[in-house]
């Protein structure tokens, strides 16, 4: 089946429009707030429209049908051409003048990373601090679930794109049709980052702080417009609690977000993923803080504000906030929490591979494939004493098709050998072990801080040039969930069968 090259472009050529939207609404707050970047923020999302109507344009004789093998092409090239794009409003600024930095923070932004070349980020125009924030929001949910949400418009399915954008082994659907699905997840998604944004402002952030953040908290990113991260509020405990409530609920699956809205609540307490989620949340959360109350000192942990409401409170805090920023892959920081015992630095290490769960806007491997594999685990005990009898693993009380636990096996091994290879990498240019193996799991986990000279109060500074790039593909393939865009580097797949 060859290509359609054309649907391709055109597809992209759509995303270019979505993007220079947003460039224009990010240079309307920038008007608002009369930062002096409004033009050059304007200018770049005119350049991107154009772009995008060009190719549009110049496509539009497509044949109205996408394949599997067009999807997964669009999504990576999407995500690329995306971050491509989005790097004007930095440069065009003058705000991150160098084109390695721009794309770096960019798709930093596309893959809810959050990891920031910005070493001051509190000097930077408002405009352009909405814009960085904008490409989280985005990146959350994806550009792709958005793009198919109108795709009917166009007379073009999108079922193709869907499966490439979220590959994991949650197949729950809303609504028979793909396009509704995505409909009811951005309502959702838009009606949480709303509702969040009312909370903080009335909590005592500012608006312009509360819209920031609700962004980067439901898209699980973590840009922050503060140099200090969510540690500027720690004064203020219920601005950080309000944001471990959404953090929470954007690392668990969206549809049952809408089980929720619609009274299904058994729905959500039958989940076997959900449960375990919670469950991890609650047994982390119990050891970091017991271990912060006994062991560490946290009223000076490069933390700036002295604790307001007791130190178990605030050891509790620091403890739920922090887990919970790591298992969701949002990467916000309260506090530095390499200085909390060397256990601790091996502790929140561990979680970097844990992940939110399957459906939501968190990273990593998420919960349902470590669930699925420690059954799988489990039964093969069963299987050695019984080599005769069928045993499945079960999930939510249904067997699970042995393909899908393959599928699983494999990912979970391509991960680590990824992070791995990633490790090696970083490695060459001279960079120490801890750190080296802390940015592999943080880029390709999309987390943000890592460990060593990248750690929760360092920035991606310091990084050579060439490994500001190998982590931005650390971060792509992590946000793709690797097959979608390794699968590119297979000479199988650009045969025409």
């Amino acid at each position: 089946m060859k290509l359609n090259y054309k649907i391709i472009f055109h597809f992209l050529g759509l995303l270019l429009l979505f993007n220079g939207g947003f460039m224009l609404l990010s240079a309307l707050i920038s008007f608002i707030y009369k930062d002096g970047v409004t033009f050059h923020i304007c200018l770049a999302g005119i350049l991107t429209l154009v772009a995008g109507v060009v190719v549009m344009l110049i496509t539009r004789s497509h044949k109205k049908e996408i394949n599997k093998r067009d999807g997964y092409i669009v999504v990576a090239f999407g995500w690329i051409i995306m971050s491509l794009s989005g790097t004007l409003p930095y440069v065009l600024t003058g705000s991150i003048p160098n084109f390695t930095n721009a794309f770096f923070e960019t798709i930093s932004g596309y893959t809810t990373t959050g990891a920031t070349i910005l070493n001051d980020i509190e000097i930077i125009p408002k405009g352009v601090l909405f814009w960085r924030s904008t490409t989280h929001w985005i990146g959350g949910m994806g550009i792709i679930v958005l793009a198919i949400a109108i795709l009917p418009l166009l007379g073009i399915g999108g079922m193709q794109l869907f499966a490439a954008e979220a590959p994991g082994p949650s197949g729950d659907k809303l609504h028979p049709r793909i396009t509704d699905t995505a409909k009811r997840l951005w309502l959702i998604y838009f009606g949480y980052t709303i509702a969040e944004t009312l909370l903080l402002n009335l909590a005592g952030m500012s608006f312009f702080d509360a819209i920031n953040h609700s962004m980067a908290t439901l898209s699980t990113g973590g840009f922050s417009t503060k140099n200090a991260s969510v540690a500027y509020w720690n004064h203020q405990p219920i601005i950080q609690y309000i944001i471990v409530l959404f953090m929470f609920l954007a690392g668990s699956n969206f549809v049952l977000s809408y089980f929720a809205f619609k009274g299904k609540v058994q729905k959500i307490i039958n989940d076997e993923e959900f449960k375990l989620y919670f469950k991890f949340v609650l047994v982390f959360t119990i050891i970091a803080a017991l271990i912060i109350y006994f062991r560490a000192d946290v009223s000076i942990s490069s933390i700036e504000h002295p604790m307001v409401w007791g130190e178990a409170e605030s050891a509790f805090r620091h403890a739920l906030f922090q887990v919970l920023s790591v298992i969701t892959t949002t990467g916000f920081i309260t506090a530095d929490y390499t200085l909390w015992t060397p256990f601790l630095v091996v502790f929140f290490f561990g979680l970097m591979f844990l992940g939110g769960s399957a459906g939501s806007t968190a990273g990593g491997v998420k919960v349902v494939r470590h669930l699925i594999l420690i059954k799988n685990g489990f039964l093969e005990f069963k299987r050695t004493l019984h080599p005769n009898a069928i045993v499945p693993v079960r999930y939510n009380n249904k067997a699970i098709n042995r393909f899908i636990v393959f599928n699983i096996l494999a990912f979970f091994i391509l991960y680590m050998i990824s992070f791995i290879i990633g490790a090696l990498v970083f490695s060459m240019f001279q960079i120490d072990f801890q750190s080296s193996i802390g940015l592999s799991a943080s880029s390709l986990g999309n987390i943000g801080p890592a460990l060593g000279n990248f750690g929760p109060v360092n920035n991606y500074s310091a990084l050579p040039p060439l490994a500001k790039w190998w982590s931005s593909f650390l971060m792509l393939i992590g946000r793709l969930e690797l097959f979608t865009v390794l699968i590119l580097f297979t000479p199988f797949f650009w045969r025409n069968r």
